[in-house]
């Protein structure tokens, strides 16, 4: 993989990767702790708001990088790790694809009606596939560097 493509590569895997860690590891805990129901799902799905788009960003970064670099070596050279790393990553875009279309949607829904214990059920939703793609993304990132 030539250093550009490697170098816009990572950018997509830091900031998705980045801002999951930030969201369930720092800012849910806290907003848990310190905000009631109602603030906690409005911030939630603010932050959300702002961060999808970098996510989407994320993934055309990913995607188009990693099939320019498939495409220069051919799939039948490619090193197992960039392998797995693809069909990690096509499983992550689909994990995101179903939360941003189904339980964000739902969520931002009930929240402009005011139904928390809605909004609340989806964001839970949300976070459980976060946690997943978190846990993919973990397991790309140590297929490509031990394979």
């Amino acid at each position: 993989m030539n250093k550009l493509l490697l170098f816009i590569h990572l950018i997509g895997a830091i900031v998705w990767m980045g801002g999951m860690s930030l969201v369930l590891l720092a800012l849910r805990p806290a907003a848990l702790r310190v905000l009631e129901p109602p603030l906690r799902q409005q911030l939630m799905l603010q932050v959300l708001r702002g961060f999808f788009p970098l996510v989407w960003l994320s993934i055309a970064l990913l995607l188009g990088s990693g099939a320019w670099a498939l495409a220069s070596v051919g799939m039948a050279a490619a090193p197992p790790g960039w392998h797995a790393m693809l069909g990690i990553g096509l499983l992550m875009t689909a994990v995101f694809a179903y939360l941003y279309f189904a339980p964000y949607r739902r969520a931002c829904r009930a929240a402009r009606e005011a139904r928390w214990p809605e909004a609340g059920a989806a964001l839970q939703r949300i976070h459980r596939l976060v946690q997943l793609n978190f846990a993919l993304g973990w397991l790309a990132i140590a297929l490509v560097v031990l394979l």
